[in-house]
């Protein structure tokens, strides 16, 4: 793979803007160089010209669904073949990285098939994003999403459900700790898991090296989440000030999820009653707990829920924008999309440009550090880069970035 130099734009590095006038150089697919442009004078190669325009890292979304596609099916594989299954999960990655999104973790599954779209993906055979997978989620009898999850009652069949996963090749352990919005037959007030179960779990993850995500709307949930010591909440609707602290002394990371439900109350026809009902009961609630752990110094990773009722792949960037309206500031959400998305799903060499790290980019039409819709509105980008070819973005053929791709891995 060729060289290119990348100058004449602004660079958002994944923490902050670089100062005016700095340059990038990408060679065999990672970044080789970072700094003034006057340090790449006499560079032989060919440069590419930003046009005043934003290079940025690559989005990462934290909490994606693979198997589902924004049109309310449930992902049970019901009427629907692990063959189609499998296809369908591929074609939703693919849409993710068309819009933006470098690398993402699939938080619920359906038999496993999402794991061979992962190996796909990150072995290079097929494109898409780089991808982490949770497995099955691990829930109580009749709890959200046991249809499709690990039913597991008490400590010790929790402790063998997470055992499952790991057996299974999971990147991470999902536990589902409340009620949910879209789930029928659930609150999301309702704890469904104790303290000491989640801990169970929590523990024998973490023996495993494996991070945990907690499922967690209701206060209840998030408290006992919390106090097991869950890597991630996600949601976090009903949040408290003791909920925050505890969160805060733990380093919890907050995956919001808030595309979720602002996308079910942009489409109130397309909804269940009772689901509907639940959204609007929360959404409030929802906008205020994210701007509270924000205020308070919470770590925050972007996290869409994508692929949820009326939220399909593609549109992942959108949550950017919501974030935003809780009170976030421009650049701190998109750290939270890209370095802290990154540090959350434990990928070193991505999330961040710098030298020697893998070129997973974006480059968006203006500012996003002044204008978050620069980079929320899939609209406003120009290309997206892995591994320093062109994937993807309204100035990409196709065609020609598949080709690309193929040509050099």
């Amino acid at each position: 793979m060729t060289s290119m130099l990348y100058v004449n734009g602004q660079i958002f590095d994944g923490r902050k803007a670089l100062p005016e006038g700095c340059a990038l150089l990408v060679e065999a697919g990672k970044v080789r160089a970072i700094g003034p442009a006057a340090q790449f004078e006499g560079h032989a190669g060919p440069i590419f010209d930003l046009q005043g325009d934003t290079l940025m890292p690559g989005l990462i979304d934290c909490h994606v669904h693979l198997t589902m596609s924004g049109d309310g099916k449930a992902a049970s594989g019901e009427g629907n073949s692990h063959a189609a299954l499998t296809l369908q999960a591929l074609q939703n990655a693919q849409a993710s990285l068309a819009g933006g999104v470098t690398a993402l973790r699939d938080c619920g599954g359906v038999d496993y098939v999402e794991f061979a779209v992962r190996d796909a993906c990150n072995s290079g055979r097929f494109l898409g994003p780089h991808i982490r997978v949770s497995g099955k989620v691990i829930c109580m009898t009749g709890g959200t999403k046991w249809k499709i999850g690990r039913v597991a009652d008490g400590a010790a069949e929790v402790v063998k459900a997470v055992r499952e996963q790991i057996y299974m090749g999971c990147d991470c352990i999902k536990l589902m700790a409340t009620g949910a919005v879209l789930h029928p037959g659930t609150d999301i007030e309702d704890a469904q898991y104790t303290e000491a179960e989640l801990a169970s779990g929590v523990d024998e993850a973490s023996r495993f090296r494996k991070p945990t995500a907690a499922h967690a709307i209701g206060t209840k949930g998030i408290l006992n989440a919390a106090r097991a010591g869950v890597t991630s909440i996600e949601h976090g609707m009903l949040m408290t000030d003791e909920t925050v602290q505890i969160m805060l002394e733990r380093g919890i990371y907050l995956v919001p999820t808030l595309a979720a439900i602002e996308q079910v109350l942009l489409h109130p026809d397309a909804v269940p009653a009772p689901s509907l009902a639940k959204a609007q009961r929360v959404a409030r609630r929802h906008r205020e707990s994210v701007g509270m752990y924000y205020r308070a110094g919470g770590r925050i990773a972007m996290g869409a829920d994508t692929g949820t009722l009326c939220n399909p792949h593609g549109n992942n960037a959108q949550e950017l924008r919501y974030m935003v309206a809780c009170g976030m500031s421009a650049p701190d959400a998109l750290a939270s999309a890209t370095s802290l998305a990154a540090d959350l799903l434990r990928l070193p060499d991505r999330g961040f440009l710098a030298e020697g790290q893998i070129a997973d980019m974006l480059l968006v039409r203006g500012d996003p550090l002044i204008d978050i819709e620069r980079v929320a509105d899939r609209r406003h980008h120009r290309l997206v880069f892995k591994s320093g070819a062109v994937v993807g973005g309204p100035e990409a053929d196709a065609a020609a970035s598949t080709r690309a791709w193929a040509a050099a891995h």
